[in-house]
């Protein structure tokens, strides 16, 4: 039997282990500067795999990003950011594998088993949200905003920090929405949730995603709007079937 004391220290090795594979892997990410930003400038080229396509059903006008860095320090910084956000995405799924090893010695072998589905299925949509966002809804707002003018006297040069603060933001945006089934599944199995709620209040649901859709895409256009809104609310069809399928576990036992 382990004291609190000895689970504290364990927590704490834990932590030590998760941070020494957070900066390994900043160390690395930082080192592979040009394949890093290679990746993360990518939408700002007329040659992104994502124009290309669009460029096969319908016309695209010309796209040409201008960027600048406007402070002493600020190219330094952003690359010591990014870096970061690039090694806590790589390490995340070895976080989730200590995090899940520390608490499940105190956990049922039937709740090891779910909470080992929840967090491998929660991973899984994260990463589906964060590529979503970065092969369409960062590249469609990104062309958007930067070919909008409100005069041909005003050009558009887009600050290098403007670039990785929307980026960064709309890839952890749409990575934490498509947590939404993981959500209904935890609030369901606490009976908090139920199905024929979700089911009566749809429309209201509906009105809610599209303007989380509006916010998380500054767009404007119909199209960008919907490719951002209709995953939203699939996986909210996906998270009342996930409700009504345990109300009818619960049923049944």
């Amino acid at each position: 039997m382990m004291t609190f004391w000895d689970h504290l220290e364990e927590l704490r090795g834990v932590l030590l282990r998760i941070v020494a594979a957070v900066l390994v892997c900043a160390v690395a990410a930082f080192a592979l500067k040009e394949p890093l930003f290679a990746v993360v400038l990518a939408p700002g080229s007329d040659n992104f795999v994502t124009y290309r396509l669009l460029g096969r059903m319908v016309a695209l006008p010309s796209f040409e990003l201008k960027m600048i860095n406007v402070e002493l320090a600020q190219q330094f910084l952003i690359h010591v950011k990014v870096s970061l956000w690039a090694a806590l995405l790589m390490v995340s799924p070895y976080l989730l594998f200590e995090l899940f090893r520390y608490v499940s010695p105190a956990l049922y072998a039937a709740e090891r088993r779910l909470t080992l589905r929840a967090v491998a299925v929660g991973y899984l949509l994260f990463v589906g949200g964060v590529l979503l966002a970065y092969f369409v809804i960062f590249p469609l707002t990104l062309r958007f905003l930067a070919a909008y003018q409100v005069s041909p006297e005003v050009p558009n040069v887009i600050s290098l920090g403007s670039y990785i603060s929307v980026f960064v933001m709309l890839l952890l945006m749409m990575g934490v929405v498509f947590e939404l089934p993981v959500l209904c599944w935890l609030l369901g199995r606490m009976g908090l949730l139920r199905a024929e709620t979700m089911r009566h209040y749809r429309r209201h649901a509906i009105v809610a995603i599209v303007v989380v859709a509006a916010v998380i895409t500054p767009t404007g256009d119909l199209f960008t709007l919907t490719v951002v809104a209709m995953p939203i609310w699939l996986l909210y069809e996906v998270g009342v079937c996930t409700v009504g399928r345990i109300e009818k576990e619960r049923t049944e036992n």
